[in-house]
């Protein structure tokens, strides 16, 4: 699953949120620059959050999709 994430900014931010998720049994991946972790081996979406949440980080929802995909023509 992939969390967007505010409030990492620097290794220290990363190595936090790789052991909350490892103390889950899962692995993560940090994007800093993107804001996002990519949780894999938790399949619960809300054990995930609050273990990240625990560290003082905030995960946020991304904006829902447009129907039929994201790059649909605009409107001239």
């Amino acid at each position: 699953m992939k969390l967007n994430v505010n409030g990492m900014t620097c290794g220290h931010c990363q190595r936090a949120i790789e052991r909350a998720v490892a103390a889950l049994g899962g692995t993560a991946r940090v994007d800093l620059a993107a804001g996002t972790v990519e949780v894999t081996g938790v399949d619960d979406r809300a054990s995930a959050v609050a273990a990240i949440e625990h560290e003082g980080y905030r995960v946020v929802d991304a904006a829902p999709a447009a129907p039929g995909g994201c790059c649909k023509p605009r409107a001239a």
